[in-house]
Parts: C-alpha cells; structure tokens; sequence
C-alpha cells in the first residue's frame, strides 16, 4: 500500500507529464519549425475575421483564475490525505444539529438516510447532535430523541420573498421554531448526501477548533451502486474543483471567492442567523451561492473541513443538463444583485464570464483548427496550460473516486479513458445549458430525480 505522500508525489508527477506533453503536442512549447504558424492572418483571412479569431482565443483567459487556483491546490496540498485523526475527545464537541432540507417527494429515501447518518454518528462516537428534516410536505419520519421533522407552513413567507430551499432553510431560523443556541453548529446536507466517518470526525475538528464560523469539504460520487456511469464519470471534474480550487480559497485564503457547494456546509448558528437566506428571489435559485457571497461581504471567514460525503451524479442526462442550467442561472442572479459588493463577487464574475462565453471558447477550437492565427509564446502557453490542465482535472477525479486496489486495474483505467471519453458530451450538455439558462425563465428551480423508478415526472417549482 503506498503512503498518502507518495500518491501525492505520483499525481504531481502524473499532472506535470501530462502538461509537458499537452504543450507539445498543442504548440505550447516550440521544439522546431513546425510549431510555429506562418499564416499572416491579416492578409489571409482579413481584418474582421482576424480580430474575432484573436478576440476568439483570448476568452480562453476568462478561465486562468479559477485554472490557477486549481492547479495550486492540487499541488501544494496532499490530495491524499490519510483518514481524519479526532483531534480532541466527540464528548467535548458543542451541540451540532445535521440539517437536512427536502421538498418530501422521497420519503422512504431521507428516512433510509436519516437512520444511516445517525448511525454513522453514533459509530464514531459523536453524542451531542440531533438530526433535523426540513420538509414541504410531511414524510412520516419516526419518532425519535434524536430526530425532528420540520413541516414548513404552506403560509409561510420571508419579508423579503425568499422561495425553494431558502425559504424552507430561513423557517428554521424564526425563533418560533429554532431549538439551537448562538454557539451551536449546523450541518447542511442534501436529502441524499451521506455522512462517512471520516467526515464526522472532520466536523468535530472543525468545530473544536471553532476558529471560523463556515466551512465546508470533499464530496464524491463514484460510491455504492453507480446509477449513470455516464454522468458520474462527468463529475469526476467536481471531485476535482473541491479538492483544488475549494480547498485552495478556504485553506489559504479563508474566502469563498468562487461561492461553495449547497451540501456539506458546516455553520455556526449565530452567523447562519446574521447572514440569513432571506435574500429575495434573487437568493432562492443559488441560495447557496448568495449566502456565501454575503458572508464573505460581512467578513465572515471559511475552512476546508477533511474528510469526505457521498453523494449521487444525476440519474439522466436531462437531469444533468438542468442541474447545469439552474447552477447557471442562480449564479447569473448572484452577480447580478446590487446587495453583493463587486469586489466580494469579482472572481466569480470572472468565473461566470467564462461559463456563459462557452459556446464561443468551443467555437474556437474549431477556429483554431481551421484558421490558425500566430500568438505569443507566452499567449500559445498558457493556452495549452488551461486546456491539458482541465483534461487532467477528469483524470484526477477519477483517481481520487475509485481505488485501484477495490476496483482492479483493468476497471480504473477503463474509468479513467470514460472520463475522459465524457469531456466532448459533457462540453455539449454545458453550451446547451448556458444557452437555455440565459434565455430561459430564471426564477425556476428544477429538483433532479433521487431514486431509480420509472416514468417519474420531471419536479420544478
């Protein structure tokens, strides 16, 4: 078995090779006479085309902060950390109260997950947490002391309109229904994320350290029964952006520049109550984008929590798309809203830029192909960097979701080559999402199917 340190050696090792070969292949590193262009593009193409093949090539740069804080974070991190260490005795840990919202379609599945959560947390060795299901409608959860079902009124309104997950995540917070004090802690979960021990034991960390009042850490996909091989194998680039870029903003920074994820979110309850999720429509799509945005506004600091959750990939590719779609248009109104500064939401901004011009930066590959253009150096670099570095990100999600020993040889590296078969789908699924996200209805939040059954109506509320 090889050492969390060795791994970590071999996927820089891995990174930097596939990069060095990348800029070759691509022309990012000049050997010879050959890698150079020696079309005079003014004359050839002329001056109008020209300029858009050059303005064409350097969207690609709307991608270099967040290629950036990747790369960083993939490197000067072990990405194979060994399993989480207590650093202080569960009995010690303050009150946590794991959340979970659900609009109550899935009863029998939140239960299912409810009992294996509270399993996981009493096997090691946690006490002081009680396990709290938000619902729209009720779900029958059974009675026990360390559960409780929230039913939100259907009368229930926020001053400011809140809607979806943010409405049912505010009716928490009215002290008419909140059991928590100032100084407890909160984790936030999807209905069908799943604790593991290594997570509990990172939130009891985190919130023995109690240096900062968010946080948040690694959630994988490839786990248990595979639903879609499809769509979990396109997550794989996911796993990677937590443990990269996530990772990179919350450990040095303790910002969340680029927003976080919705699950998986650990908070202290006097900080969840100042900041609120009562943020209007325009907090109710990416609810969990606007709340972090907000936070990091008010100079509220974040952590990287170790230790990951499992959770599904979208069962359809439907499902995938308008995952995609609603990303798209909840960040689109995050950037958008006067209540964030610009200088709290500039990277993400660039970020979302760089979302939206997609449907151009794939047109530039075939530009590029067809109509070659000569660039500086540096320009055709760091062109090169970008495209082997997020080639290698499916490759690295891969490699942190499945292991070799489980899985066989033969099995990885056909997940492997799968991941990276799914980057020309999943670039196809990702124009057609920014497409429709921007000229489709934006106050709509569409809820992916959670269990395997058939003909299931599509729900959006």
């Amino acid at each position: 078995m090889l050492s969390s340190t060795t791994k970590h050696l071999l996927h820089c090792g891995l990174l930097l090779s596939m990069l060095l070969v990348f800029e070759l292949l691509s022309g990012g590193i000049k050997v010879n006479e050959n890698s150079f262009v020696a079309v005079d593009p003014w004359a050839e193409y002329g001056t109008v085309a020209t300029i858009v093949l050059y303005l064409l090539r350097l969207l690609t740069f709307l991608t270099l902060p967040q290629v950036l804080f990747n790369f960083f974070g993939l490197t000067l991190y072990n990405a194979f950390p060994e399993k989480v260490v207590l650093k202080g005795s569960p009995l010690l840990a303050p009150f946590i109260c794991i959340r979970v919202v659900t609009r109550g379609d899935y009863a029998e599945l939140v239960q299912s997950n409810v009992l294996r959560n509270m399993n996981t947390c009493l096997d090691t060795g946690l006490e002081n947490f009680l396990i709290e299901v938000v619902t729209d409608k009720p779900i029958g959860l059974p009675k026990h002391r360390r559960t409780r079902e929230i039913v939100v009124p259907r009368e229930y309104q926020t001053a400011s309109g809140a809607m979806f997950k943010a409405r049912a995540l505010q009716y928490c917070l009215e002290d008419r229904v909140n059991v928590l004090n100032s100084n407890d802690w909160v984790v936030h979960l999807d209905e069908e994320t799943l604790l593991t021990e290594n997570s509990v034991r990172g939130i009891i960390n985190f919130v023995l350290d109690g240096k900062h009042p968010f946080g948040q850490g690694l959630i994988t996909y490839a786990n248990e029964n595979v639903v879609n091989w499809l769509t979990t194998l396109a997550d794989s680039f996911r796993v990677a952006d937590d443990m990269g870029k996530l990772r990179l903003q919350f450990k040095l920074f303790h910002k969340p520049f680029f927003s976080w994820k919705g699950s998986y979110v650990v908070t202290q309850l006097h900080a969840e109550r100042t900041v609120s999720f009562d943020n209007g429509i325009d907090g109710s799509v990416a609810e969990d984008c606007f709340f972090a945005m907000r936070a990091f506004a008010e100079g509220y600091t974040f952590d990287f929590i170790e230790g990951e959750m499992y959770e599904k990939s979208p069962f359809t590719l439907v499902d995938f798309l308008q995952q995609r779609k609603r990303w798209l248009q909840g960040i689109l109104l995050v950037v958008r809203s006067p209540v964030i500064p610009l200088r709290n939401k500039l990277l993400l901004g660039i970020s979302l830029c760089s979302w939206i011009t997609m449907p151009l930066s794939t047109s530039n590959m075939v530009f590029a192909a067809l109509y070659p253009i000569p660039c500086p150096n540096l320009i055709d670099f760091v062109c090169g960097f970008i495209a082997g570095f997020n080639i290698y990100m499916y490759v690295f999600g891969v490699i942190k979701s499945f292991s070799l020993y489980r899985s066989g040889v033969v099995k990885f590296l056909a997940c492997v080559i799968g991941a990276l078969c799914t980057i020309p789908i999943n670039v196809v699924i990702e124009n057609v999402a920014v497409i429709w996200g921007l000229i489709g209805k934006k106050n709509k939040f569409y809820v992916v199917q959670k269990v395997v059954t058939t003909g299931r109506p599509p729900v959006t509320v």
